[in-house]
């Protein structure tokens, strides 16, 4: 019998390279999903086949919500997984500002609604809870597993709570539950309202003449950026070990928001400056200026290293989007400059 995964957040930037990977080692793959009015599964419809009528489907998607405790507890009772994974969240840092209490309930309470519906119907699985570098905030660089936790925004503490959850279920529960502490990590499928899909979006456009302004915030703020496929590796990876840890996963290199503008322009033959400007509506009520991951733990213990670094980063991004971009147009769809 091939290994039942369940991933929480599956049609996000990870779950989407994640049910990719794990389709790729023979599992049997369910993704939660909440009930929507449009269709929310660009990023996995290539996987996808007739799930309800196909016999060789591995791929299912579930209703359900991390709002809901019912529904974890019913999804939990039928499927039986052999893994779970939680990257379900609201996972902007800005917006989480502006809707704290849905950041909350959703990011803290919805990882105590499936850790409590695993304790509940007593199912022997493995637990991955997705946590962030966001939780250390303002804590002073390199941060490794045992630095600090100094959260600067509701979807960084509703991080740490879910955190420290997650630890306080596997000492008191002896449950196999894992944390990974992922710093940045971007690709093609990351989010349009994330700084760097903005700004790698915004380059296509301006390629292409259809915008002609890019407004951001803080370009001071570093941050230590990988590539998403190779972090999913490490997801699957922390629950296939002898006993359950929490791993740091980085590459050791921070870069500033402008460094970043500045390669990903370049890497287009523009030049930043005519383009951008900064709008203070886009700074955070409480900044974090500097987060560099030191991921030797999980190289010692797990094998894992980055191959992508920050060059080869930036250049797959802007060669995405304007791809992207340019098969758009030659299906005739029409764009108008976005700025979140």
């Amino acid at each position: 019998m091939p290994k039942r995964a369940l991933i929480t957040g599956i049609t996000g930037q990870d779950g989407s390279y994640l049910a990719e990977l794990l389709l790729s080692k023979g599992y049997e793959v369910h993704g939660l999903r909440r009930r929507s009015s449009s269709f929310t599964t660009q990023r996995i419809d290539h996987l996808l086949n007739d799930f309800r009528h196909d016999n060789d489907a591995r791929l299912f998607l579930e209703y359900g919500d991390l709002a809901d405790a019912t529904s974890l507890v019913k999804l939990l009772y039928r499927l039986q997984p052999d893994e779970i994974y939680n990257l379900g969240a609201q996972s902007h840092v800005h917006i989480s500002f502006e809707i704290p209490e849905y950041t909350a309930d959703v990011t803290a309470v919805g990882c105590a609604r499936i850790l409590e519906a695993v304790r509940e119907t007593g199912i022997k699985t493995r637990f991955y809870q997705a946590s962030s570098s966001e939780m250390f905030g303002s804590t002073p660089p390199p941060q490794n597993e045992n630095s600090r936790f100094h959260p600067r925004s509701p979807y960084a503490c509703a991080k740490v709570f879910a955190y420290n959850l997650t630890v306080n279920y596997r000492e008191s529960y002896d449950m196999f539950a894992c944390n990974g502490i992922l710093f940045n990590h971007e690709s093609p499928r990351r989010g349009e309202n994330f700084v760097t899909r903005k700004i790698t979006r915004a380059i296509a456009q301006i390629k292409r003449g259809l915008q002609d302004k890019l407004y951001l915030g803080n370009l001071a703020a570093r941050r230590d950026w990988g590539y998403a496929p190779e972090y999913v590796e490490a997801m699957w990876q922390m629950l296939q070990q002898d006993a359950p840890d929490d791993y740091v996963i980085a590459t050791g290199q921070s870069h500033s928001v402008q460094e970043f503008l500045s390669a990903a322009f370049e890497s287009a033959g523009l030049e930043w400056q005519k383009y951008v400007e900064i709008d203070p509506q886009y700074y955070r009520p409480a900044e974090v200026n500097d987060l560099i991951g030191d991921a030797s733990k999980a190289n010692k213990i797990l094998g894992w290293q980055p191959a992508t670094l920050f060059p080869e980063l930036v250049h797959i991004l802007v060669d995405g989007d304007i791809k992207l971009l340019d098969s758009q147009l030659a299906r005739g769809e029409e764009f108008a400059a976005r700025n979140f």
